[in-house]
């Protein structure tokens, strides 16, 4: 699955044209969502996974379709969503809960050299870990290979320094 790009061609002050890749991130489904083209076609925007879903974290978003905000929680995969998704565009068995990852920007604490693991510690799979390095900082390292996208991370961040995003 790819995102979708454009490229926007803008003027620098001598007048010449600099193109910039611009890629507009696709919205995170639901655990368990079909590809994006299917799911378009496929959900009937019925509501009743965001009704369901016990954590919350499932919101109506752009033309009404569900999508994940973790900004106060993160998914733990109770399959709820996918039971009550009566036109199959949540499929459970198909592929892994999520295509994404967490991606620690440079807003994290962690990097600026404040001592903080609050991610480390929301996250039961061990994906985040830290670093001792010189000078008694931590520097913080993120195995996407173990991230399963859940978002637990997220909203525990202190710096808001956290996104989920697609793999690429």
């Amino acid at each position: 699955m790819s995102n979708k790009c454009t490229v926007m061609a803008i003027s620098n002050s001598k007048g010449n044209f600099i193109f910039r890749k611009i890629t507009a991130l696709r919205p995170v489904r639901p655990p368990w969502a079909i590809s994006e083209n299917e799911f378009i076609n496929t959900c009937t925007r019925c509501g009743e996974c965001v009704k369901q879903c016990p954590v919350n974290v499932i919101r109506v978003a752009d033309g009404s379709f569900p999508e994940i905000n973790f900004s106060s929680s993160g998914c733990d995969f109770c399959e709820v969503c996918a039971a009550v998704c009566l036109p199959g565009a949540l499929l459970i068995g198909q592929s892994a809960p999520f295509n994404s990852i967490a991606v620690i920007g440079n807003e994290c604490f962690s990097e600026r050299g404040v001592i903080c693991h609050s991610c480390g510690e929301a996250c039961e799979i061990q994906a985040i870990h830290f670093q001792q390095v010189v000078g008694g900082v931590t520097h913080v390292l993120m195995n996407t290979d173990n991230c399963n996208g859940c978002g637990e991370c997220v909203s525990i961040c202190p710096a808001n320094a956290i996104t989920i995003q697609h793999r690429l």
